[in-house]
């Protein structure tokens, strides 16, 4: 056999590039090269540090070659763990992102550079990794076997550009930092506060519910003080069972004041005590203890409320305390009923259908009990939206009249009642014709309480079936400030997202899909659609090819010809817009 000229090697490829870097230079060119640079000498230290060796730059891509295959995955993983906790420490409105993908192969050595299949592979590996990934080959994966502390995903069998033979993908398992604001919010110009989860002093697990009911309510009579900032209870309760630090619980909301307390609930008496401190320095500013009986439980909550609002904004008006006491029934019973129903949706974070069955079903039973219980019937209602966005739904002519039945009559009791009002109103966006009503009654509950966070979310969304962008930009951006930390925030960004759409900003709109499914990987349908539309709409068909692909592996079936059901609009022309784009991007008639 003939002696081959071309020197050859054994080598781990490493290949890296930041996602939508075309899209960060047209918007911010000159920040952008800064970034890139601060960036770059956080990877190239890496690189060195992990026996590295970087043969190739172009822009803001990075390719390095390894001696260890170990060492190169080891140098991914920091790197990617860097480059987070950098993004965290600034308020760019895009982190800048890598992906990154190894493989170890033959290549061939041409002085300083290294060619051949072995690079390409590893290039192909990171086009497929998503913003802030790993994507390694099948070699990788078995030659690094339990040497290292992570985990794998297996996307299987990939076929990339240029290269003939298929390759086995596996995603390396990255621990990723806990959803937090990229930069602390600025305090609102008025007295502003949270509520932490009240401990259950109960002594009975089974009581967690009440207590967490407590707290929702308290945060409810709050929220309805027109002179506070009150931030929302799925932000708030981010912080359950762990030990705080009130200064940083604070700063990471952004408020001025931060509640917390315990409930007992013993036989048919109850104890609610609170404290109230000042987050800019720790001060106690008012700690007080509440005992009554169980039939007394809203006159407790009142005198809370009373309380915390004399302390934190003694000028208000009794008009506003007397506004901010909500009594929702007189029934005891099918109030413990609406409680448990409430904690039951909140599993719905994690798509439980049993969840949202059972909570139904507790809804119910408090309308039985109390026929005039208005909240009952709107998160009745609320119950039916669910299944049909989970795709739950049996009979939809049956289920869409019962919906209607429970958001109209929530709408007739609610008088002042502003989560029987919003929930009954994003029912209705469900019933044919029915938008101007919806919208009617979602303003009534933020006239109410202009602290809801969840009205917020959803009048965003009414807006964008009504075509009105910029005030669903507007409504989303409030519900994000109320809510910093809610697991379901990715849905306000995908709503961000579909409003840019909808003006034709298909750029901003990629970029707040990214956002999604960066915050949250398991938002990637809805997510994965709108970046690929966007990216086809805006001329990238590569990047929407690839977005494509990736919502392809979690929805196969998902066609052209029922993209009506799913589509973030309701006008005929938004929704043929939306499809041309997914049609550019690959999706199948």
């Amino acid at each position: 056999m003939p002696i081959d000229p071309v020197e050859r090697k054994l080598a781990a490829i490493f290949a890296a590039d930041i996602a939508g870097y075309s899209r960060l230079m047209g918007r911010d060119e000159i920040g952008t090269l800064a970034r890139l640079k601060a960036y770059r000498a956080v990877v190239d230290d890496l690189i060195a540090s992990h026996r590295g060796r970087i043969f190739n730059t172009a822009g803001d891509s990075v390719v390095a070659d390894f001696a260890s295959v170990v060492d190169a995955v080891r140098c991914a993983v920091a790197m990617q763990a860097a480059i987070a906790t950098e993004n965290a420490g600034v308020s760019a409105d895009e982190p800048m992102q890598f992906r990154i993908g190894v493989h170890v192969g033959d290549v061939m050595v041409d002085g300083e550079n290294l060619l051949g299949d072995g690079v390409n592979i590893a290039a192909r590996l990171e086009a497929l990794a998503e913003p802030g990934s790993i994507c390694i080959s099948a070699v990788v994966h078995d030659q690094i076997g339990n040497r290292l502390p992570v985990a794998f995903d297996d996307l299987g069998e990939q076929k990339v550009k240029n290269i003939a033979q298929t390759i086995r993908v596996y995603r390396v398992q990255l621990e990723r930092p806990p959803a937090r604001p990229v930069a602390a919010p600025p305090l609102p110009d008025k007295p502003s506060i949270a509520v932490l989860p009240f401990q259950n002093m109960s002594g009975d697990p089974e009581q967690e519910y009440f207590a967490d009911g407590m707290v929702e309510e308290i945060i409810t009579a709050l929220s309805r003080v027109r002179w506070l900032f009150v931030i929302a209870r799925n932000s708030s309760f981010t912080y359950k069972g762990q030990a705080v630090d009130i200064k940083r619980v604070g700063r990471e909301l952004g408020v001025r004041y931060v509640l917390e307390g315990s409930v007992r609930k013993g036989r048919n008496q109850v104890r609610i005590t609170g404290q109230l401190i000042d987050a800019g320095n720790g001060a106690h500013l008012w700690a007080d203890r509440f005992d009554g009986p169980l039939e007394d439980i809203f006159e407790l909550q009142d005198q809370v409320t009373a309380s915390v609002v004399g302390a934190i904004a003694p000028r208000v008006e009794q008009a506003e305390i007397y506004r901010a006491k909500h009594k929702p029934t007189d029934n005891l019973d099918a109030y413990d009923n609406y409680l448990r129903g409430v904690a039951g949706l909140h599993a719905v974070f994690d798509g439980a259908k049993e969840a949202v069955s059972e909570a139904l079903q507790r809804f119910y039973r408090a309308i039985d009990l109390d026929p005039e219980f208005a909240s009952a019937f709107g998160m009745a209602a609320w119950c039916y939206v669910l299944s049909k966005n989970y795709g739950w739904s049996s009979d939809d002519t049956k289920e869409t009249a019962e919906l209607e039945r429970l958001a109209r009559q929530a709408a007739r009791l609610a008088k002042e009642d502003a989560v029987a009002l919003y929930t009954g109103g994003f029912a209705l966006t469900r019933v044919p014709g029915q938008l101007g009503a919806a919208t009617a009654l979602i303003d009534r509950a933020l006239a109410l309480d202009p602290n809801l966070a969840a009205a917020w979310h959803l009048n965003g969304w009414v807006k964008l079936y009504r075509g009105e962008p910029e005030a669903a930009i507007k409504h989303l951006a409030q519900a994000m400030r109320l809510n910093p930390l809610d697991p379901m925030f990715f849905g306000m960004q995908n709503g961000t997202a579909a409003a840019h759409f909808l003006a034709g900003r298909y750029d901003a709109a990629a970029s707040w899909a990214e956002m999604a499914l960066s915050r949250h990987a398991n938002s990637s349908p809805q997510s994965l659609r709108l970046a690929a539309a966007s990216h086809a709409l805006s001329g990238r068909s590569a990047e929407a090819q690839r977005y494509m692909a990736l919502m392809r592996e979690v929805d196969p079936d998902m066609r052209l010809a029922n993209i009506g059901e799913i589509a973030p609009f309701r006008r005929p022309e938004d929704v043929a817009r939306y499809a041309d784009g997914l049609r550019q991007a690959g999706l199948p008639e």
